[in-house]
């Protein structure tokens, strides 16, 4: 499992963090452009064990850069009401999803900013949302409390089911979603279809209906083919 934090602010929670990595065994810790010094004296106080974790982080300047070779990314969400109407799940219906497949490689849970979280595009980047519910009446979580909470039912997944057809994880990476779509939305403002001031909000609906479907490899680069297609025909065709 990769743990990838967002532009964290306090060398506290980024030590602790550390160390619930290594609390739950971790695989690796990823930092995106990190508003912090995450070797400070504080977050090597609060890291204690998992100090390796800090020693060892991979600093990224972007989330795309940070997922390069993730499998299946997740993302966190604090909040009840997601502004874009995304889907979401609690931390227990996740868990017993992942359990549900014999293996996956490369699995990142990725964690927003502690002051704004994950703006709506960064969402999009991931397979599915976790939401942690809390009281309507104060709604905000310390970040490195969320990550202890996500790591400890994902960590129960490992024990879940002990059923012997368990399926095979062939899903589409982000990686291979987003970069086909970006390919398409370029094909398409070329053609016309989309103006380029709004093709962000139209492309960003036909991505969550992919991500929803659980498109597979094989059929997200049947996607990217018709595109390759399309863009070699009108590249060939000018001029007939």
């Amino acid at each position: 499992m990769i743990l990838i934090l967002v532009e964290p602010q306090g060398p506290l929670n980024v030590g602790s963090i550390a160390r619930l990595c290594a609390n739950f065994d971790v695989g690796e810790l990823r930092i995106v452009s990190p508003r912090c010094d995450i070797n400070s004296t504080d977050s090597k106080k609060m890291a204690l064990k998992g100090q390796k974790y800090l020693d060892n982080c991979k600093i990224f300047n972007t989330i795309v850069e940070a997922i390069f070779d993730c499998d299946l990314v997740l993302a966190t969400c604090g909040r009840n009401d997601l502004s874009d109407n995304s889907s979401s799940e609690s931390p227990e219906a996740i868990s017993t999803w992942i359990s549900s497949f014999s293996q996956i490689n490369n699995l990142a849970i990725l964690f927003g900013r502690e002051d704004r979280g994950l703006s709506n595009s960064e969402r999009l980047l991931c397979k599915k949302i976790i939401r942690i519910n809390t009281s309507k009446n104060y709604r905000s979580l310390n970040l490195s409390h969320a990550v202890s909470i996500i790591l400890y039912e994902l960590n129960n997944s490992k024990t879940k089911n002990s059923e012997k057809n368990l399926k095979v994880f062939d899903l589409a990476s982000s990686k291979e979603i987003n970069e086909s779509f970006m390919e398409l939305e370029e094909m398409l403002i070329r053609i016309g279809y989309l103006l380029k001031h709004t093709s962000y909000a139209k492309i960003a609906k036909f991505k969550k209906y992919i991500l929803k479907a659980n498109t597979s490899s094989h059929e997200i680069n049947v996607l990217r083919g018709i595109v390759h297609q399309i863009n070699w025909f009108i590249n060939n065709s000018k001029g007939k």
